[in-house]
């Protein structure tokens, strides 16, 4: 991977694709190129959807949910089709999380609510609400309520404390 830095030239990774190489802090926010960041997570990981649940909710239980949402977005963007609005509606659930924690109430509340109708969705459509051990209407209701919470009181949420879990 090359980097930026100084030269202003866009990092890519060794097909040519473009790659954001900064280090990032716990809640994936950028850091200056050779700061201390935390460890991030590979991207287009192939795993087993409850490789994908436990990975993702260890994560969670960590405090990073933008690291848990990348977990997901690999799943979303590897599977098949018909999972593929379930595991963007968790990677939003994540993402809404990693906003609440960054202080972003309004983006938070938006994505949390949006991740809840996803996967509200996805389990009536499908008639199944606990795929791969899973607890959909739990973590619906998890993010309505946060997404309220955050509203309300507009300041940064510990993501450690506010993490679901995702199964029962």
């Amino acid at each position: 991977m090359t980097n930026s830095g100084a030269s202003g030239a866009r990092d890519r990774d060794t097909a040519g694709r473009a790659r954001n190489a900064r280090p990032r802090d716990g809640l994936g926010r950028p850091l200056p190129y050779g700061a201390e960041g935390v460890p991030r997570q590979p991207e287009g990981v192939l795993r087993a959807p409850r490789e994908t649940v436990g990975e993702a909710q260890t994560l969670l239980a960590a405090g990073r949910p933008f690291h848990a949402h990348e977990v997901f977005e690999d799943a979303w963007k590897s599977g098949p089709g018909e999972e593929r609005p379930l595991w963007r509606g968790l990677a939003q659930l994540a993402v809404g999380l990693t906003h609440a924690a960054r202080g972003n109430s309004v983006g938070g509340a938006r994505l949390l609510r949006r991740g809840a109708g996803a996967v509200e969705a996805w389990a009536a459509e499908r008639g199944e609400d606990r795929p791969y051990g899973l607890d959909l209407p739990g973590l619906s209701r998890w993010a309505r309520e946060l997404a309220g919470r955050v509203e309300r009181v507009p300041a940064p949420v510990d993501p450690r404390a506010e993490a679901p879990r995702l199964g029962p």
